[in-house]
């Protein structure tokens, strides 16, 4: 479609089917067309049920962007319509449908977002709206014929769902045909998708052959990327690190991960080689203290989303507030003046609710130009400093 150079360097495509990649569909077919030097329409849909991506989402991004620089056309699909309906693969409850609204609201800047990954100019955009909105039962039913009821309720948390009683929706059951049908629309050689859509992907393939079209090839990232508290990254837990946090806050997060989960990270949310990667890790396994990989780790994410010089900006911000116990350079203000300190930290969403804002305070997570202080009616002074835990800062006004 662009005219790009078609890169088949068996090396290259090599690492482009194994980096980061848990399973491939039909690999010894993909590799062939790719080592032909065929020009492939490579499909990724992202539901907008929030309005950012997370480094977690962004996973699948960075693996269509590999496509696209090896000379392939890049599709990018914003289920504005999907997203109403709700996806479960990787939930344990019924996700609640979305109002028009809300996922038009949440998709404001999904384009905007995804093309800090993707090179725009290189890129086919879609909303599946325009081809799902006009679907009616008699198209739905010819494709849910090649499904049976026991194929989808066999999935690992559909069953644990219906195992323990939960209800399962219809709803739920049609959500594979429309990801599938997006895979005709589009007419996709490759399907992008985490492991928790391997059943969606694959419906691509059986629904492909019913429109006279090839069956779509498959790469399936792993997932999922583990958040700052060690479950796995969502941003319905808040635990997310998104490619639109600033920089220092995103150096932060990065830094307040588990050591155990520095490896994870560099080879999903990295482009160091797999050689750089490699020295990295055997430094950790060499090292009481992974400190300095994490650093570097910090560096990388940050200089992906913000560049270089803004990513050694950060180090040495956190270098400054976390190592030397200095204040930060600019601290934002918030109006708090005769407020009670556990008030403030409710009214600035430092805390989730007033019993949680106390239960930092008991703590001693809170302290006021930089002393430790417990006492919930203490009553805020114009140009004080509010530090809760080690990264949240703000000046009142």
């Amino acid at each position: 479609m662009f005219g790009t150079k078609i890169i088949t360097d068996e090396q290259k495509v090599e690492g482009l089917l194994t980096r980061g990649a848990e399973e491939v569909i039909d690999r010894a077919h993909l590799k062939e067309r790719l080592m032909k030097g065929e020009q492939l329409r490579i499909k990724l849909g992202i539901d907008p049920t929030s309005p950012n991506i997370h480094i977690g989402r962004a996973v699948v991004l960075w693996k269509l962007r590999e496509f696209q620089d090896m000379g392939h056309t890049a599709i990018l699909i914003v289920g504005d319509f999907t997203g109403q309906i709700g996806d479960t693969s990787d939930k344990e409850s019924e996700r609640p449908m979305l109002s028009e609204k809300e996922v038009n609201e949440n998709l404001k800047d999904y384009f905007k977002q995804a093309f800090k990954i993707l090179d725009k100019s290189k890129t086919e955009t879609q909303y599946n709206s325009r081809w799902l909105n006009g679907l009616g039962f008699l198209e739905i039913g010819k494709m849910a014929d090649n499904f049976g009821l026991h194929e989808f309720s066999s999935r690992e948390l559909i069953k644990k769902r219906i195992d323990s009683g939960k209800r399962v929706s219809l709803r739920e059951v049609l959500y594979p045909l429309m990801q599938g049908y997006d895979s005709v629309a589009v007419r996709a050689d490759v399907e992008l998708g985490g492991a928790d859509q391997r059943f969606n992907l694959l419906a691509g393939r059986a629904i492909q052959p019913l429109y006279d079209q090839d069956p779509q090839d498959i790469v399936i990232t792993k997932f999922p990327l583990i958040g700052t508290d060690g479950r796995k990254m969502s941003s319905s837990w808040g635990n997310v690190i998104n490619i639109t946090d600033g920089s220092n806050d995103m150096f932060g997060k990065v830094m307040s991960i588990r050591d155990e989960l520095v490896p994870q990270y560099l080879e999903l949310a990295t482009r160091l080689s797999h050689e750089e990667i490699k020295t990295l890790v055997d430094q950790i396994k060499n090292s009481d203290n992974p400190r300095n990989v994490k650093i570097k780790l910090a560096q990388e994410i940050v200089a992906l989303y913000h560049g270089e010089k803004e990513a050694q900006k950060a180090s040495d911000e956190w270098e400054k507030v976390f190592s030397n116990k200095e204040m930060p350079s600019e601290i934002q203000e918030a109006p708090g003046e005769g407020m009670k300190l556990v008030d403030f930290i409710t009214e600035h969403s430092f805390a989730v609710s007033s019993s949680d804002a106390k239960r930092l305070l008991d703590q001693g997570a809170v302290s006021v130009n930089d002393e430790v202080i417990k006492e919930w009616g203490y009553i805020l002074k114009s140009g004080e400093v509010v530090r809760v835990g080690p990264r949240k800062f703000l000046k009142v006004v």
